[in-house]
């Protein structure tokens, strides 16, 4: 009785699957796999193997699919078994934080930002061209595609130290200096820890009525 259950249950979900789906395939946790719609696009969960070659060993990542496109989290692994990378996607590109590691740890971590190729316009920050010390705001239109934008890091992987950082600005590598200078003329006390004296005397007077305290001036 029991052998007849199973049998029609998978009779009936090989019949929803192959509606849905016009190839597909069966993980060893029961799971469907690398599913071809009636379209020909991808959908759902994939594991995808990429043999080696010229010297490069292989790999196989897992993610999911969207109408062709990867969506979401996707892992990577050695032939062997091991961890080597995690990458985000959104409309099929690279999107948000992706990290690689080799067997001793992180290795570099990537910072990416998708456009959406529904609406190819984006607001960007440009320098003048007459003081190159001062940015404005422009909306410009830009390709559908992904671009480093934010830090870089990378690490010597066996101990985590920090080795550099980059810095991209809608695909373009910045100038740290520059950056710096722009924040602090932003700020001018940035990075700059105050004396514990003071810490110490707006921690008395928080939440006190305020105290005018003589500066040397003329007036107080």
């Amino acid at each position: 009785m029991r052998k007849l259950i199973f049998l029609f249950c998978f009779f009936y979900t090989s019949q929803l699957l192959a509606q849905k789906c016009k190839t597909f395939r069966i993980g060893v946790q029961g799971d469907t796999l690398d599913c071809m719609d009636q379209k020909g696009r991808k959908q759902g969960k994939w594991v995808i193997k990429t043999p080696a070659a010229h010297g490069e060993p292989g790999f196989d990542d897992e993610g999911e699919y969207k109408d062709d496109l990867k969506e979401g989290l996707w892992r990577r692994y050695s032939a062997m078994g091991d961890f080597i990378a995690v990458e985000n996607y959104r409309w099929g590109m690279k999107d948000g934080i992706s990290q690689y590691f080799n067997i001793y740890g992180l290795e570099h971590d990537e910072s990416w930002r998708a456009i959406n190729p529904l609406q190819p316009f984006d607001t960007v920050v440009v320098n003048d061209v007459n003081n190159p010390d001062k940015f404005e705001m422009k909306v410009v239109k830009v390709d559908p595609t992904a671009q480093r934008h934010g830090n870089w890091h990378y690490y010597e992987a066996q101990s985590g130290s920090l080795i550099r950082t980059e810095y991209y600005l809608f695909d373009k590598l910045q100038d740290a200096a520059k950056i710096k200078k722009k924040k602090l003329a932003e700020d001018p006390n940035q990075g700059m820890s105050k004396p514990k004296e003071v810490i110490e005397f707006e921690r008395k007077i928080a939440g006190k009525r305020r105290v005018r305290i003589r500066d040397g001036s003329t007036k107080y």
